[in-house]
């Protein structure tokens, strides 16, 4: 008995040593599997995305890095500029339209590809100006004919309104001298800087600008939805994170954020 209790004695640190190391390991297991996902991502969703990828890092354990710029233009932070310049990126959420574009390009794959939301256009003025009425068509008309100046953006929104919206009301000549588009800088921040009397862009990105008021959607007749798009790149270094935060964004769960932003959620997988 007493030799058997010797060579108890003698296994014991062994056995302490084991668990020590299988309770390491147990520990380290989440840090191991975590991954990195790089994201690009336009200012369409940006700010639903703000406030879900804390809540998705926290699910995952996964860390998000995001980068952020326009969907289409020439800017540098333009999100094709990026790719082009060999910007790392696994996941992309932009304009639907350009990201299929991107897609025959070979920069993504058409098989991770989600349509997340729905955004239509808004206008936006200076916080405590007057906000003209732009309820029906005719009124807008004649707000855009009052304005002393008016700003888009350089995305889907503003090429809609320099090259369709103008035209559609008869007023393309009259705003050439008073109508610019703002490359890469929120237009709502122009107007609340009181450099633009009216500001057109998303209503998910005039939304969260501090300094202006929202108007409104323009009228229906009028109106251009724009699709906002996810899709995991060809050249990912973490495609399954990455689908699973495109999966988690357009997620039954995400859905009352993304609504709270002005967005209209489309798929909930």
């Amino acid at each position: 008995a007493e030799s058997v209790r010797r060579r108890t004695m003698r296994l014991l640190p062994t056995r302490r040593i084991v668990v020590a190391a299988l309770a390491g390991a147990l520990l380290a297991a989440p840090a191991a599997s975590a991954a990195e996902v790089r994201v690009m991502i336009s200012g369409g969703l940006s700010a639903a995305y703000k406030q879900l990828v804390p809540e998705f890092e926290r699910k995952t354990g996964n860390k998000v890095v995001t980068a952020y710029g326009p969907s289409m233009g020439t800017t540098e932070n333009a999100i094709p500029v990026r790719l082009a310049r060999g910007e790392p990126a696994d996941v992309l959420i932009m304009v639907g339209e350009a990201l299929s574009g991107l897609i025959e390009k070979g920069k993504a794959t058409q098989a991770s590809r989600v349509d997340l939301v729905r955004s239509p256009i808004g206008i936006a003025v200076k916080s405590g100006a007057p906000q003209p009425d732009i309820s029906t068509v005719d009124n807008l008309r004649k707000a855009l004919l009052d304005a002393r100046s008016v700003a888009y953006s350089d995305s889907a929104s503003g090429v809609y309104v320099e090259t369709q919206l103008f035209k559609r009301l008869g007023i393309e000549e009259q705003m050439k001298g008073k109508a610019r588009m703002i490359p890469a800088t929120p237009v709502a921040e122009i107007v609340a800087k009181g450099e633009a009397e009216l500001g057109f862009q998303q209503l998910s990105e005039l939304l969260p600008v501090p300094g202006v008021d929202l108007v409104g959607p323009i009228p229906a007749e009028v109106q251009k939805i724009t699709t906002f798009s996810a899709a995991v790149t060809s050249n990912a270094q973490a495609p399954e994170a990455g689908k699973a935060l495109i999966d988690f964004l357009a997620s039954p769960e995400a859905a009352p954020v993304i609504r709270k932003t002005g967005l209209d959620p489309i798929s909930t997988k």
